[in-house]
């Protein structure tokens, strides 16, 4: 019976969690519609989330591309422009690019939302800010929401350009490849469908990003070692997340 009561107890726990998460979204997003709107809040928001994570995005991207252009030519024994282009450009426009760039993402932006969040909580700022008169999910919450969801397909389209030319420039110095051929297969691989899932998904990751980061900072309790705990816990939620949801959106886009 304690080991049928404990299952009980995980299972409950699980639903109530999702439950809580849900309520939090709906809250957070009818903000986002709902005036009154804070500008300089979401243009600071989007400055952190989009310009601030451009390097680590591109590096993550440039080397992605390189890698990947790298291991199609290994694996097919022998292939030409066509081939590997098609590769670079499939796998970065709808799967890696958009992968990659989200968890580089929440790993930046999600802990630093969390903690953020967090400490504000911990500090009972946010209930000052209640004591003023101002929503905090209108205030924290909804230009977070707001900002990622905006910035990451921008991040993503970056990482798509990037990625691709570091498949090019591994596949021009490396392989020895025609540069104009190369560039008329990769133009002639892109797919209007594939790389409108892509960014479908950014648009999904950073709304998911952002509200882990919110939901985990505004829930924390206990001082610091809370603070702590609730940015390891949006890192972590977020990941799983994106990727279980990139498997869905994946499935919505190619199903057969």
């Amino acid at each position: 019976m304690d080991v049928l009561a404990s299952i009980g107890r995980g299972t409950i726990s699980i639903f109530a969690t999702i439950g809580k998460i849900t309520a939090f979204a709906a809250i957070g997003l009818s903000h986002c519609v709902r005036p009154p709107f804070y500008p300089r809040l979401i243009t600071q928001q989007m400055i952190e989330i989009g310009y601030y994570s451009l390097p680590v995005v591109g590096l993550t991207a440039i080397f992605t591309g390189a890698v990947l252009a790298l291991q199609s030519f290994s694996g097919f024994g022998f292939a030409g422009e066509a081939t590997i282009a098609n590769v670079v450009v499939w796998g970065i426009t709808r799967e890696l690019g958009p992968v990659l760039a989200g968890l580089m993402v929440a790993g930046r932006i999600g802990a630093a939302m969390a903690a953020e969040i967090g400490t504000m909580r911990v500090t009972e700022q946010i209930d000052a800010l209640t004591t003023l008169s101002t929503n905090p999910y209108k205030y924290l919450v909804a230009p977070r929401l707001i900002a990622a969801i905006a910035m990451l397909p921008l991040l993503v389209l970056v990482a798509d350009a990037i990625g691709v030319l570091g498949g090019f420039l591994v596949s021009i110095y490396d392989f020895g490849f025609n540069p104009a051929t190369y560039l008329k297969s990769t133009w002639d691989s892109i797919d209007a469908t594939g790389f409108l899932s892509g960014l479908v998904k950014a648009a999904v990751f950073g709304f998911l990003v952002a509200l882990m980061g919110t939901y985990h900072g505004y829930h924390s309790r206990g001082g610091a070692e809370g603070v702590g705990q609730a940015t390891t816990n949006a890192v972590v939620s977020a990941s799983i997340l994106l990727l279980l949801f990139n498997f869905i959106i994946t499935a919505i886009f190619f199903a057969a």
